[in-house]
């Protein structure tokens, strides 16, 4: 029997996505909708966690080498990698949204509808699991005056939200959550808004596991992750969601 007076540590690497995971500062110690999950499902199985705020990249890096446990959130794919394994159950499925400039009629119909419009990103993000003709649109050299891709890692969100507000870009597309928590916190409900539908498939994240954890530890990891999940379905995942001002569109 494992020593139960020695708690088992489990080691979490996470990115900067407010407010499914956000870095804790001097004056507000919260991490995050997806964070407050994890530490909920794991803790009460006797686990203390020990977190890496990092990049993704740097995060996925450490997942790879072992050096993290388990990375709360991954853009879904019918294959684990080599270096890590997903858990069966998501973090959740988002819907994404367009944020314009309030009054703004345009609404997305399609890659005909972007035609003239200045639409920001970020560098190298990655859309193409939620709309395939979205991302070629912004790769695509022939659009490369209409598409501003503003550099950096914390807070590229709240500039793309400045810039729609300032009328240096005029859309945004991201997870639907990630624009009502932004949009709240800058004050800005009164000078822009969030317009649906988004792009056409939704942004599927599950947590995953580094292959580096033995086998047997990292099923009973993968298993409390599933079964913790899914307990939290209804009313508990509205709780979680609002602490942080936000919900799922009904």
């Amino acid at each position: 029997m494992p020593n139960m007076g020695h708690a088992e540590t489990l080691k979490v690497c996470y990115d900067q996505w407010p407010p499914m995971t956000i870095f804790p500062s001097k004056g507000d110690a919260a991490r995050g909708v997806v964070i407050d999950m994890v530490d909920h499902i794991y803790a009460s199985q006797g686990y203390e966690l020990e977190y890496y705020e990092v990049p993704l990249a740097r995060g996925l890096d450490m997942v790879t080498a072992g050096l993290c446990d388990m990375l709360p959130e991954y853009p879904a794919s019918e294959v684990s990698g080599k270096d890590f394994v997903y858990a069966n159950e998501e973090t959740f499925a988002y819907t994404t949204a367009f944020v314009v400039r309030r009054g703004d009629p345009w609404r997305y119909n399609g890659i005909q509808s972007m035609k003239g419009k200045h639409v920001a990103t970020g560098p190298g993000w990655d859309y193409s699991s939620m709309s395939v003709d979205y991302q070629n649109y912004i790769d695509a050299p022939e659009n490369s005056r209409f598409v501003d891709v503003v550099a950096g890692y914390d807070d590229v969100v709240d500039r793309v939200i400045n810039m729609i507000k300032e009328s240096r870009a005029d859309l945004y597309a991201d997870n639907d959550l990630v624009l009502q928590f932004v949009i709240n916190r800058l004050n800005l409900n009164d000078e822009l808004e969030i317009v649906r539908p988004g792009l056409e498939k939704k942004l599927v994240e599950k947590p995953i596991f580094s292959t580096k954890i033995p086998t047997a530890k990292r099923q009973e990891l993968i298993r409390i992750w599933d079964e913790g999940r899914l307990s939290m379905k209804g009313e508990t995942e509205r709780m979680f969601l609002q602490k942080y001002n936000i919900a799922f569109e009904e």
